[in-house]
């Protein structure tokens, strides 16, 4: 992408965010990296991202994620749009990040600074010094997990900032989901930050969902999306109902370490989380190799085991 305007014409759709596959040693696998990226853009995803909360970026050094950048920018290309995330605490490695994001022709995704008792104020401040980093724009990621949930009318304030294309909205309170689709919808671009309840969101209007467990079911959640994309809401509902106990699995035991599990169980290059992060073993493989083995026997998941 090269400048906000086509940044902003190209981020729709559903995008596959694309976990890191580590060693037993906590190094990068950028081989498996690159099978994983070429699989979802084989089946037909819209575009990825790249280093965000489920890719494990706060583990990861300022220098690690630039490398990782600019490995997966080599091997997308220009095929599909690429989110790159470049948030941070430290406003120094959010701004070299975010610039190189947009420098690679990615598109920066910036949550707001998670530090103790920042104000809204400060936060409009943080985004008015990020925004004119990047020559693509940013995503604005409201992300409640990171500690910092902000409210439509601040979203508001941050939508009418020069350079912002889009909000990848986390906080998926019915309310708030229907204030921001019906106050900002057509003025950029609203992505649901989560795929395990994304049909409330996109019938509302939202533009495109994130989503991480399509690194280990990409044929069933393409499919569900593809269908609500039609207005074939009833079989958008009977595919999301589809794959609910694997929902179940992922609430209880976390994100990412149950995608890794379950693509590892596939086939695909999930590999290992980084520490703190702890990878999933014993009676709960076995549980996901369960959940699995159902999906696969119904045909209308997709899903195919080795």
């Amino acid at each position: 992408m090269k400048d906000i305007y086509e940044s902003q014409a190209r981020l729709r759709g559903i995008f596959n965010i694309t976990v890191t596959p580590f060693t037993a040693r906590g190094e990068f696998d950028f081989a498996g990296l690159a099978r994983n990226v070429e699989r979802v853009i084989a089946l037909g995803y819209d575009g990825i991202l790249i280093g965000g909360t489920y890719g494990e970026f706060p583990t990861m050094t300022t220098e690690e994620r630039a490398v990782l950048f600019r490995k997966v920018m080599d091997v997308v290309g220009d095929r599909v749009p690429v989110m790159l995330c470049s948030a941070g605490s430290d406003a120094r490695a959010v701004s070299e990040l975010t610039r190189l994001a947009g420098e690679l022709g990615g598109l920066p995704m910036v949550t707001p600074p998670f530090v103790s008792e920042v104000t809204h104020s400060q936060i409009v401040s943080f985004f008015k010094q990020m925004t004119p980093l990047s020559r693509t724009g940013i995503l604005v990621y409201n992300a409640p997990g990171i500690g910092i949930t902000l409210p439509p009318a601040v979203l508001e304030e941050l939508a009418d900032i020069e350079g912002v294309v889009g909000i990848k909205q986390g906080d998926l309170n019915p309310t708030a989901i229907d204030q921001i689709a019906n106050r900002l919808g057509g003025r950029l671009r609203l992505f649901c930050a989560s795929d395990l309840a994304f049909l409330g969101p996109m019938m509302c209007g939202f533009d495109g969902i994130s989503t991480t467990n399509s690194g280990a079911l990409p044929e069933v959640i393409l499919a569900t999306y593809r269908a609500l994309e039609k207005g074939d809401a009833a079989t958008a509902r009977e595919l999301h109902q589809l794959w609910y106990p694997y929902r179940v699995l992922a609430r209880r035991h976390g994100q990412p370490q149950l995608v890794k599990a379950a693509m590892n169980l596939r086939g695909f290059d999930g590999h290992h989380v980084r520490s703190p992060l702890i990878d999933l073993e014993g009676g709960v493989i076995e549980e996901v190799k369960a959940e699995l083995l159902r999906l696969a026997q119904d045909p209308r998941s997709g899903v195919t085991l080795k």
